[in-house]
């Protein structure tokens, strides 16, 4: 017990310090959640929008697969874009194995089925209800979307936090496109499997802390999101409609 005591209390000292081997860690770990993010939201929300609304032949099937990427291990996914990636691979001329662009690539690949879902739930909820009356109006399948979408800006943004929150505590593909190098290709996640394994619990505690920060934060953040969300609907359905004289 003296021991985790003592090594819990070093990890305390080394997140609260400005130890540089830490914090550039920390920085590249957020560098690659973020970039992965930025790219897998892009495409995410478009197709996820237009899924909400679009009804065509082997949307069931598409949707199936969708749900299906959602629950693909993210082993599974390094070990694909590790083979694209490879030199004997289509993608081998890029030099990109083992690098940050290998990180961010596995991390946008993983993010996305998640970005489209929860985006293609979202607008869908809403065409159920607002729908009808924007199809009277003339608007067609990429105008609803993109309508709907705005409409749903605030509910959209726990999706990109959650996506974000997704990438950025994930160990599995990241360990095996960026090989955890030193310097390089080293994250948090990859950090603490490695120091844990060496034995040097205080760094990987000390990283394990400041991860578990950042994704109460999300968290947090994505509460006072929703509050505010329901609070702005609430006043807005209860403002008095005022009569002409």
């Amino acid at each position: 017990m003296s021991t985790l005591t003592e090594s819990a209390t070093t990890a305390l000292e080394l997140a609260l310090s400005s130890d540089p081997v830490l914090w550039t860690i920390v920085g590249r770990s957020l560098s690659v959640s973020a970039t992965a993010c930025v790219m897998a939201c892009g495409v995410g929300l478009v197709l996820g929008a237009w899924l909400g609304v679009a009804r065509f032949a082997g949307r069931g099937a598409v949707l199936a697969v969708l749900n299906t990427l959602l629950a693909v291990p993210s082993v599974v996914v390094g070990l694909v874009v590790y083979l694209v990636l490879s030199r004997s691979g289509p993608l081998g001329s890029l030099g990109w194995l083992f690098s940050f662009k290998a990180m961010v690539l596995a991390q946008a690949i993983l993010v996305l089925p998640v970005v489209t879902a929860l985006t293609r739930q979202t607008v869908e909820d809403a065409e159920r209800a607002h729908g009808e009356q924007l199809r009277s109006m003339g608007a067609g399948p990429l105008l609803r979307s993109l309508l709907l979408t705005w409409d749903e800006r605030y509910a959209l943004l726990t999706v990109l936090l959650a996506s974000f929150g997704r990438a950025i505590s994930e160990v599995g593909a990241v360990m095996i496109v960026g090989g955890n190098i030193d310097g390089f290709t080293r994250v948090m996640t990859t950090a603490i499997a490695l120091e844990t394994s060496k034995g040097d619990l205080p760094l990987a505690l000390a990283l394990g802390m400041i991860l578990l920060a950042v994704v109460l934060a999300l968290n947090v953040l994505i509460a006072l999101l929703r509050r505010w969300r329901e609070r702005v609907d609430g006043s807005a359905s209860s403002t008095p409609v005022g009569v002409a004289a």
